[in-house]
């Protein structure tokens, strides 16, 4: 039986020399849809109130009402009411542990596994997939765990960089970081680059965009994906359960 999960995961929400959500516009209404409301998360930035204005007005010119999470009375029951979710980027850290501190994650991932549509970009779709170890981020707060949503049986590493062959940089790479990772995690990681996403649907993981992505699984070598790839097969699907 297939998820019915949708799930738009994009790597990052400006492109250089584009406006805000520009690059992802027309995928964001051929996913939407019309005349959806949707309930945004700003907990990944310290200041949510403009960054929920920012959101707010990317959305209406979309077509789209947008109402911030943190300004609802009960966000339990916004969460149960909204027609789909919007979290945004920042600071996964701190996006992780604000949802835990309002006790929403369970909410959220209840709803969306039931086929809300859940938009995530950066920081928030790391939180899609079932832990955010593979997140670039500082830990400028202490989350109770790096258990996340589960959207997404793979973890998510947004803004990949490929390893530059001229650098005299001797820090470690991205990829050097999610190798690590492998050594001691199981969970398949995506490396989205930059002006790419994953949309998560009817069985599918679909990458899209233009910049394509490096999938990452234990004991293999790393697989380059192009967009318009089904990689499903790779990562595994949305989760249903």
């Amino acid at each position: 039986m297939k998820s019915a999960s949708r799930i738009l995961l994009i790597s990052n929400s400006t492109v250089y020399g584009r406006g805000y959500l520009d690059h992802v516009e027309q995928e964001i209404k051929a996913f939407l849809g019309e005349g959806k409301c949707i309930l945004f998360f700003p907990y990944a930035l310290y200041d949510r109130d403009g960054y929920a204005a920012k959101a707010k007005a990317r959305f209406a010119a979309m077509g789209y009402s947008l109402e911030p999470v943190h300004h609802a009375a009960d966000p339990q029951k916004a969460v149960e009411i909204t027609d789909a979710f919007f979290i945004g980027g920042g600071n996964t850290f701190r996006l992780l542990k604000a949802l835990q501190d309002v006790d929403l994650l369970g909410a959220i991932g209840r709803k969306a596994k039931s086929g809300v549509p859940y938009i995530g970009s950066s920081a928030g779709s790391n939180v899609a997939g079932p832990t955010i170890k593979s997140t670039k981020d500082m830990p400028i707060v202490q989350p109770r765990s790096f258990d996340s949503l589960g959207l997404v049986p793979f973890q998510i590493s947004p803004h990949f960089q490929d390893p530059d062959p001229n650098s005299k940089h001797m820090g470690e790479t991205q990829e050097e970081r999610i190798l690590q990772f492998l050594e001691e995690n199981e969970t398949p990681v995506v490396g989205i680059r930059e002006g790419a996403w994953l949309i998560c649907e009817y069985g599918a993981v679909t990458l899209k965009g233009e910049a394509g992505a490096r999938i990452f699984r234990r004991g293999e070598i790393p697989v380059e994906a192009k967009p318009g790839e089904n990689i499903v097969d790779l990562v595994g699907g949305p989760n249903g359960n």
